[in-house]
């Protein structure tokens, strides 16, 4: 692995991607201390010495920008939601389904920018809403006009400029731009994590036993945690696949063996990601045209509990429950969609027959196309249920002592992140004929 990093360094391509990379992700994180204009920073500090719901699960995503109120405060959640609901629609609106399908480069690029402008519209609902609902704790300088405009529009360009980030990385660097943004803000929070679990060890009374084995049993739950979640990410169904042979030009090319690698997770991540801004997302509209929601009942205030319950224990647990069952139900359905989006069985199907190839035992055509969808079916149902069960863990947490904010969802985001990210450096390393991280 340093073997592959130190050739990494050594490849002008692939050390001048790195190299943008990071310097992009100090940008990211430098702009995390900006605070927004108009802000009295002694108020904010009072404010958002506690954040729980909501606003907790904003600030670990945002890298700890949304407790310093900075330009950077919502993260890139409205870009998020935007490409959900951009996907959601392009199953409804036949224009773009066909844009998404048969659009190609310029369909891409006609769907990128619908994202942007929805993502923007996005930006200045949630920043209004966010102006409005902090407004009353006095953390501004005052309630004019131009102070609320100020807000808004730094908080709207913070977004912007993430989205920015997220794409150059992508194009420029290595990885996934948006999940590594999100990856960066994750593990950002780790180092007060740790301090957690010191003083769980070292209370102001002094040494603790309990909490000694208490840390103890986190961090060996957590390297389980992670070694489940790398094993079910790299895990991968090989379905051989037989070519006979055939006529090349002049040349007679022999019968050959191989197999269709079909991952356990497919989908990543993203199912994860995307399930939790939808849930959130209808606290964050209620608290734009109400803002003091907490403290009132009635549905809408019903609605912000069930919400939040991804986020605090603080609700009770009827909401607690119902949360983690729609949750669950949400991570499995995204990872169908997002499955089935990047594997057609039907196109593999087809693919395999024109180039006179087939599955030993399978014929070819229709009852190909009918065995991989049941191979993808079986895996998706595992890992969407994997996902899920991780994603949830945490809610199991919280009905104890214990604060910590490094939990199954972001662990699984912080190492599907990582690993998608390696096996990036890993094809870019390949392609110039280094012997990757897997060398022994």
């Amino acid at each position: 692995m340093f073997k592959t990093i130190k050739n990494a360094f050594k490849t002008p391509d692939v050390r001048k991607r790195l190299l943008y990379t990071l310097l992009l992700i100090v940008v990211f994180r430098f702009g995390c201390y900006i605070t927004v204009p108009g802000v009295d920073s002694i108020a904010l500090s009072d404010a958002m010495g506690n954040n729980s719901g909501i606003a907790g699960l904003i600030d670990i995503i945002s890298g700890g920008a949304f407790s310093r109120f900075s330009v950077f405060a919502m993260s890139i959640t409205p870009y998020i939601t935007a490409s959900i609901v951009i996907q959601l629609l392009a199953m409804i609106i036949p224009a773009l389904e066909r844009l998404t399908k048969e659009g190609g480069e310029v369909g891409r690029q006609k769907i990128n920018k619908y994202t942007k402008i929805l993502t923007i519209i996005l930006a200045l609902v949630e920043g209004i809403g966010l102006y409005l609902s902090y407004r009353s704790a006095g953390i501004f300088v005052d309630d004019s006009f131009l102070t609320g405009a100020l807000v808004v529009t730094g908080l709207v360009t913070g977004t912007s400029i993430l989205m920015w980030l997220g794409e150059q990385i992508t194009a420029k660097g290595i990885g996934n731009g948006i999940s590594l943004l999100i990856f960066i803000g994750i593990i950002s929070g780790l180092p007060s994590g740790l301090v957690t679990l010191w003083n769980l060890i070292m209370p102001a009374s002094g040494f603790s036993t309990t909490g000694l084995l208490t840390a103890i049993g986190i961090v060996i739950g957590a390297i389980i945690l992670v070694a489940g979640v790398v094993f079910v990410q790299q895990a991968e169904r090989r379905v051989p696949v037989q070519y006979s042979k055939k006529v090349v030009g002049r040349k007679m090319v022999g019968a050959q063996s191989t197999h269709i690698p079909l991952k356990l997770a497919m989908a990543g991540v993203m199912p994860v990601i995307f399930a939790s801004s939808f849930m959130t997302f209808p606290a964050m509209i209620i608290q734009i045209f109400v803002p003091d929601i907490a403290n009132q009942t009635g549905f809408l205030a019903g609605l912000y509990n069930f919400s939040i319950a991804t986020s605090t224990s603080n609700v009770g647990i009827g909401y607690s429950i119902a949360n983690a069952i729609v949750y669950l139900l949400l991570i499995i359905g995204f990872t169908f969609f997002y499955t089935y989006a990047t594997f057609n069985p039907a196109e593999v199907s087809n693919n395999i027959k024109k180039n006179g190839g087939f599955i030993p035992g399978i014929r070819a055509g229709k009852p190909t196309t009918q065995y991989l969808s049941s191979i993808i079916s079986k895996l998706t149902w595992f890992g969407g249920f994997f996902l899920a069960l991780i994603a949830i863990l945490p809610m199991l947490l919280r009905f104890t002592n214990l604060n910590i904010a490094f939990g199954g969802t972001s662990i699984l985001i912080v190492v599907g992140v990582a690993l998608e990210t390696v096996q990036q450096l890993e094809s870019q390393l390949a392609m110039r004929h280094y012997k990757g991280f897997l060398e022994k």
